[in-house]
């Protein structure tokens, strides 16, 4: 037995005490507010993600809750109510599960990305750049997706400022981590455009869209099913000439493995053609998972108001993507789920430790030796909380509505 399975052995003991509904009567998850911070030490956030595991195990002795942070407690005094971290999850699941059903699984998403430009801190300015994507999959897995790129913006009143004081330029070059200088454009770009079909048969992680609507509604048969799909998971690799190892994530250990589950249940939670059960079962094993800590209300890129469920990251690149991910700051990444409706908003990835240093990359196709710097990070000049990339669901949901 690892870590995880002794953490979730007390989850479920906690969990097994009340019924989800009856649990969203007795707690009054909208009014939880974020923990007031207590002092941090120096370097606590650089501490490698494999060991977090064994840090939420020490603090799963000490208090009856999963949560990595000793500073991450429930608002409050002695009066105030016990809010029990997940609950807001598991009110989600209890609501997501009443959602309809219909022909078509239909999304909208934007993801974007928030650049710095400028030679140093005191003069740069932040400029936001997103692609809004819609897809319905019908349930043989048949696809229809459009793609709209968004102008870039200034970030706040004072980016907008000085980048009408740098001449308000259409475009915006700004550099990107494969060490080239990228163009933001403010204007339109053009109106919707068709993305092609994939060739083959719609997959999530060699999952075809029928194996997808029969996963399973309870969590830990679903967790059980999922920890069999096989990736390249590891956010690093030890040696830069070693191929891509395709691995199930029940090979993974610690902090690694949540991770990657929780990975795999946000696109199922936002992106995935599955029944309203299963994303029930997926908000449950959240719940579960140790280091998903619900934190109280935030507010998505769009400004929409819901609960924050947090989760401490070294790299926001996709797991398996380069051998080394190209940044050199560490993050945490937020979920904002509305549990009234049980739907998941947004995933924004917020800056920990600002970039710094430098780090060894695989050489290049001509060989030749490179390495990564903070000249080429995008959110070099960004200040601990501030977001560094996000996506964000505007539409979530079954319908009957033929794609249009």
């Amino acid at each position: 037995m690892d870590e995880i399975d002794a953490l979730r052995g007390m989850r479920t003991a906690l969990t097994r005490e009340e019924a989800p509904d009856r649990l969203a009567q007795r707690i009054d998850w909208r009014s939880a507010r974020p923990a007031a911070e207590a002092p941090r030490r120096r370097g606590r956030l650089k501490m490698p993600l494999v060991s977090l595991a064994t840090a939420a195990a020490v603090s799963a002795a000490a208090v009856a809750v999963v949560s990595l942070a000793s500073d991450e407690r429930p608002p409050g005094g002695p009066s105030s109510p016990t809010v029990l971290t997940g609950n807001a999850l598991l009110v989600a699941a209890t609501n997501a599960e009443k959602a309809p059903t219909g022909r078509y699984w239909h999304t909208k998403r934007v993801a974007g990305k928030v650049y710095a430009v400028g030679k140093t801190a005191a003069d740069h300015y932040k400029v936001d750049t997103s692609r809004e994507y819609e897809t319905w999959v019908d349930r043989d897995g048949k696809s229809h997706s459009f793609m709209t790129d968004r102008p870039a913006r200034p970030v706040t009143a004072e980016d907008r400022r000085r980048w009408q004081a740098a001449g308000s330029p259409d475009e915006i070059l700004a550099p990107d981590p494969d060490g080239v200088m990228v163009s933001l454009f403010v204007k339109s770009l053009g109106p919707r455009s068709p993305m092609p079909s994939p060739p083959d048969a719609y997959s999530f992680h060699g999952l075809t869209v029928r194996q997808l609507a029969e996963l399973p509604t309870d969590a830990k048969a679903l967790e059980k099913t999922l920890l069999g799909l096989k990736g390249n998971w590891h956010a690093y690799s030890k040696d830069f000439s070693q191929r891509p190892v395709r691995e199930p994530i029940r090979s993974l250990r610690g902090a690694e493995r949540v991770r990657a589950l929780s990975d795999v249940a946000g696109d199922l939670l936002a992106n995935q053609p599955v029944p309203p059960g299963v994303r029930a079962a997926a908000f449950k094993m959240l719940a579960g998972l140790p280091g998903v800590t619900v934190k109280g209300q935030g507010t998505d890129p769009l400004g929409r108001t819901g609960t924050v469920v947090s989760l401490p990251l070294e790299t926001t690149t996709p797991l398996g993507i380069y051998s080394a991910p190209k940044q050199l700051g560490t993050y945490r990444r937020q979920w904002i789920i509305n549990p009234a409706n049980g739907t998941l908003l947004a995933v924004q990835d917020l800056v920990a430790t600002p970039p710094k240093g430098s780090r060894r990359l695989p050489p290049g196709d001509d060989g030749k030796p490179r390495r990564l710097t903070v000249d080429y990070q995008p959110d070099r000049f960004h200040r601990p909380g501030e977001v560094s990339s996000y996506e964000v669901y505007t539409v979530t949901e079954w319908t009957d509505t033929q794609p249009r």
